[in-house]
């Protein structure tokens, strides 16, 4: 016998399948909504690593902020995206830091600056923050102090208090085989850096995956180091020197290996740590993995100005569609956090910042890193959440049944 439902149990119908749990996952491992890391901090429009930046991100609407870790004379952990300060701070126009200007080799560059390691904490603390970009907001400069691990985690406590959202923290371990040297020159233990970092995040958050934390590294050595001595979860990030017109990553030093496996002669690039047999390894000892962006998504040169702007530029590649690499990885069990979104830089095969996160949350992504807090914001808002359009689906429905029945009754 045939078989027609009424319209109530169509109503119904139609609401339990939006509710569904296969229509309501995300493209990401967990299924959960990606991250939305304010890379340095509100880094496009404030000094990066200020606690003024790290607020502004937040306010923006950020799940987590990220402070680069360097260490000081005395064995403090601060925010700075390098041990060099000199572009990131006005220590260059202090008369009496100019002694301190030293040439040092990090990760196999010879550099001469100013180096965090000199410096006592309380001889950062008269230093202030600017902004290294040209083409970014300068009014800021000389205003920000340089903070430390233990004041970046206050204030995302704080926030989090206030706002009642859980504001995470994302530390990045800085030259961990070059800090290594500098901790026992100091008079520290080999894994100082490493172990300090640990203890600090434990007292604060519990040794727990479940904490509102990753730890970072370029390096190998100290994930597998740190996988013995934390719960945190730990992220792998992989690094080239540049995208190739045909889409292909350019490995050339020092972007081509991990700092410590080339100071130990090994053989292991950055794109290895991508491959089938790499994305494995990686599972021995991280969480998740961080690649540059163009590990996931292929674009490619080839000559044509798509924008009509006159002008062929990273923003008019051809876009060729996912490499693959965040469905392996998510078959290994790992997530991929990228980076990084710029508005003002960096977008490859796109109009504008937006649309090339929006591209990547598509492709499956866990999380981006972005320099722009608000347009990471804009871009998830704008990528349809699948439970918000299994709930617009059931609303559309629902106001046809209604409408079905309003022409009923008038027969």
């Amino acid at each position: 016998m045939q078989r027609h439902l009424t319209l109530p149990a169509l109503a119904a119908t139609l609401l339990l399948s939006a509710a569904a749990p296969a229509a309501l996952a995300w493209n990401t491992l967990d299924g959960q909504a990606p991250l939305i890391i304010a890379h340095r901090g509100a880094s496009g429009y404030l000094p990066e690593h200020t606690l003024e930046g790290y607020a502004k991100a937040i306010a923006l609407g950020a799940n987590y902020i990220e402070p680069d870790l360097v260490m000081t004379r005395d064995g403090v952990l601060v925010a700075r995206h390098e041990p060099m300060i000199g572009a990131t701070t006005n220590v260059g126009s202090i008369a009496a830091f100019a002694d301190r200007k030293k040439t040092k080799t990090v990760d196999g560059v010879t550099t001469t600056d100013w180096f965090v390691e000199d410096f006592t904490l309380a001889e950062l603390k008269t230093l202030r923050a600017v902004q290294p970009r040209g083409n970014r907001p300068q009014e800021f400069n000389g205003q920000f102090q340089i903070p430390t691990l233990d004041e970046v985690i206050s204030l995302a406590k704080q926030k989090s208090l206030e706002t009642g959202r859980t504001i995470g923290i994302y530390p990045e371990l800085k030259h961990s085989t070059y800090m290594q040297g500098v901790s026992q020159g100091l008079g520290f233990s080999k894994n100082y850096f490493e172990d300090k970092l640990v203890s600090t995040l434990h007292a604060a958050y519990g040794n727990t995956a479940n904490a509102p934390v990753f730890i970072q590294s370029f390096e190998v050595g100290n994930l597998q180091y740190l996988n013995t001595r934390t719960d945190i979860k730990l992220v792998q990030l992989v690094d080239a020197d540049d995208v190739k017109p045909d889409g292909s990553m350019s490995l050339v030093a020092p972007y081509d290996q991990p700092a410590d496996v080339k100071a130990k002669g090994g053989l292991l690039t950055f794109a290895d740590l991508v491959s089938d047999v790499g994305l494995s390894f990686v599972k021995t000892y991280a969480d998740g993995i961080g690649p540059w962006k163009p590990y996931l998504l292929k674009t490619l040169a080839d000559g044509v100005d798509r924008n009509g702007d006159g002008v062929v530029d990273g923003k008019d590649r051809l876009v060729a569609g996912s490499t693959g690499v965040i469905e392996a990885a998510h078959k290994n069990g790992l997530f991929v956090h990228t980076w990084t979104m710029r508005d003002d830089a960096g977008i490859l095969g796109f109009a504008n910042g937006q649309a090339e996160i929006e591209a990547y949350l598509k492709l499956g992504v866990d999380g981006v890193f972005t320099d722009f807090t608000d347009t990471g914001v804009r871009a998830l808002a704008a990528v349809p959440e699948p439970e918000t359009y299994a709930m617009m689906t059931a609303g559309l429905a629902l106001l046809w049944v209604a409408k079905r029945r309003r022409e009923q009754k008038r027969k």
